[in-house]
């Protein structure tokens, strides 16, 4: 009789855990050299951001966003989360995370990946993936995959998006106020005397990473007004006021609901405790000391976890500041069905 077939292990996997460093890289930015010093420049704060298909990009990404539009082959079951920088991102990572790998990964467990491993440690950004031209890493993952992006849906590659033979996209987004505060304070942890002003600035005028907001925010809601089942769109205050809720949401999106049973037996609140802004702050792996994530600017993990509150901005921004950048919204939203305040 013929020995049994291996049988793949099922994902997510956290992704350090798959990749061993075998994977050779290579160096997209000096084959796409030349069009990247083409592309108008700016600087913003700690990054020189080029503006590439109408969204101004950490001059970094350019090549790899490139690549990753050319190149990048979806699985059906394939999940990319998406987000505007410090709008939910590690919070997304966590939930969608425990939500869908709990088979293997039960949220209980002492052992948990999150518990000993940053959210940014188990899911790749695809941005830095393709940026470093470590893509091949990717098909190392096994099924179901689970990767993050920055990029807006409008730069997302057309094997994505199109109709047959993409995957799904979760999207989270904030009240911008709340952003501008938050990326301050995330941009401060590598240059300290960051002007809030300067910050605030380039949101209002558009050019910020992965900027205008506003665009990248209506792109990803337009897909999900269009195609409610490729494209989930939540918000980091409704995450707030109804976790539980947002991860049924979540999981049944994912293609892995939550059974009777699993309710019954409290898996739900499970993952919400497990992915609570208190519980992955205290971790060891997540403190003061306890390392760096990302590649290509590495960020110490605690960086990830400041306050996870709403309504922060008001600690730091006058009530004109405020109003101006609500109207902004308000202009560029109107019509839309999309609205912060």
């Amino acid at each position: 009789m013929a020995a049994a077939a291996s049988v793949a292990p099922s994902g997510p996997v956290p992704f350090t855990e798959v990749d061993d460093g075998t994977v050779p890289e290579h160096t997209p930015k000096e084959e796409f050299g030349d069009l990247v010093a083409s592309l108008p420049r700016r600087e913003q704060s700690i990054l020189e951001l080029r503006l590439y298909q109408g969204f101004w990009l950490p001059e970094h990404w350019v090549p790899g966003t490139i690549v990753f539009q050319r190149r990048f082959t979806p699985r059906p079951d394939d999940v990319i989360l998406a987000s505007y920088p410090k709008c939910g991102t590690t919070w997304l990572k966590a939930l969608a995370f425990a939500t869908a790998a709990r088979t293997a990964y039960p949220p209980s467990d002492a052992g948990h990946p999150l518990r000993r491993m940053n959210p940014h440690d188990c899911i790749p950004f695809i941005d830095e993936i393709f940026a470093g031209g470590e893509d091949a890493k990717l098909d190392a993952l096994p099924s179901p995959r689970l990767m993050n992006t920055h990029l807006p849906y409008a730069l997302l590659p057309a094997s994505v998006v199109t109709a047959t033979g993409g995957c799904r996209v979760a999207y989270v987004c904030r009240d911008p106020k709340d952003m501008v505060v938050s990326l301050w304070h995330f941009l401060r942890r590598t240059k300290p005397d960051l002007s809030f002003a300067d910050t605030f600035e380039s949101v209002c005028d558009g050019t910020v990473a992965a900027g205008p907001v506003w665009d990248h925010v209506l792109s990803y809601w337009r897909a999900s007004v269009a195609t409610p089942d490729r494209a989930l769109f939540l918000k980091y205050e409704d995450l707030l006021r109804d976790p539980a809720g947002n991860v049924r949401r979540l999981a049944e999106f994912m293609g892995c609901p939550f059974s009777a049973a699993e309710e019954a037996a409290g898996n739900v609140a499970a993952v919400v405790e497990l992915c609570s802004f208190d519980e992955m702050k205290g971790l060891e792996v997540n403190r003061p000391g306890g390392g760096t994530a990302g590649k290509y600017r590495a960020m110490p993990r605690d960086a990830f976890f400041r306050k996870g509150v709403a309504g922060d901005w008001a600690n730091h921004m006058t009530p004109e500041m405020a109003a101006r950048l609500d109207q902004i919204f308000r202009d560029k939203l109107q019509g839309t069905g999309l609205a912060f305040s």
